[in-house]
């Protein structure tokens, strides 16, 4: 597979009962792939609840978007704090049509944990199947999530590591994770992920990007994406612009954690998603954060 470009990392769509809607699922997929310069799909990430859905619930996802994606290649999420489980999700995930996994640290790991422990986890992965591999760089505040700099060297030494969702949450951070990469294995895409930084991420360098925010707005994400490509700064910082208050609304506003709540909120606002419903323990939004949202679409020129 073309590893480089944009990925829209897709939301999970549910009826009011907290049931997938694989009708919701396939139209929420289709019209994000039909945004001229979306690459492929980012699946079982975050924004599409993967640690609130069971093994089978996963295929479920895999096996609707695979039915509508055609050629666009899609990458899908593994996440378990069991290696063998996480494998089986790997394997699962070949065996339904996946281009690429991609292995996101259990949030368990937030607390700490040991690098023997964290390398032995991706290994497991990596050799249950012959799929490319992303990793995941989290948030350089998000302690055992974010991999230091001799942590994200070993697991550069797996050979089918592929590309790194670079999710830093910070421009310096982002950078040395990119020139590592770039030093140790430069065939691997780092791509900028940080939905409240996309442009200095993009102008520094990226490969592409696997975000949540282009499943709402994917034409933004892509007109951002090439704008720098082409040098033309003054076009970037027009769309920065626009961006920018709707990533903080999505991803930056008190209390954290709710990014998938908003994605979907935006989407309920667009028409393109009838329930904005989201797995329990998730909250819905009170009147006051979905106007909050409204406001920034709105700022943002995607909502009348």
């Amino acid at each position: 597979m073309s590893v480089d470009g944009i990925y829209a990392s897709i939301i999970c769509p549910m009826t009011p009962d907290g049931a997938i809607d694989p009708a919701a699922l396939r139209d929420h997929a289709a019209a994000v792939l039909a945004c001229p310069g979306i690459h492929g799909l980012l699946v079982n990430g975050h924004a599409g609840e993967n640690f609130l859905l069971t093994p089978d619930e996963m295929a479920l996802v895999l096996r609707e978007t695979r039915a509508v994606a055609g050629a666009s290649p899609i990458v899908a999420g593994v996440v378990a704090d069991s290696s063998a489980a996480a494998a089986a999700q790997a394997r699962q995930a070949e065996a339904l049509g996946a281009d690429a996994i991609m292995i996101f640290a259990p949030f368990s790991w937030a607390i700490g944990v040991d690098p023997r422990l964290v390398i032995a986890h991706h290994r497991a992965i990596h050799d249950a199947t012959g799929l490319p591999v992303f990793l995941f760089q989290g948030s350089h505040r998000s302690g055992g999530l974010h991999f230091p700099a001799d942590l994200l060297r070993a697991l550069l030494e797996l050979p089918r590591v592929a590309g790194i969702k670079e999710g830093s949450w910070e421009t310096a951070a982002y950078d040395r994770t990119r020139r590592i990469a770039a030093a140790a294995r430069p065939d691997v895409a780092v791509m900028a992920s940080g939905d409240e930084h996309l442009f200095p991420c993009f102008a520094i360098g990226s490969r592409g990007s696997l975000v949540s925010l282009a499943a709402v707005t994917p034409e933004l994400v892509v007109a951002l994406d090439r704008a720098v490509r082409a040098g033309d700064l003054a076009a970037a910082r027009a769309l920065h612009a626009r961006i920018t208050p709707l990533a903080e609304a999505i991803y930056g506003a008190a209390p954290p954690g709710l990014a998938t709540p908003r994605l979907k909120a935006c989407l309920q606002l667009l028409g393109r998603l009838d329930s904005a419903t989201c797995r329990a323990p998730l909250p819905a939004l009170d009147a006051a954060e979905i106007a909050a949202l409204r406001r920034a679409m709105t700022e943002a020129g995607v909502l009348p």
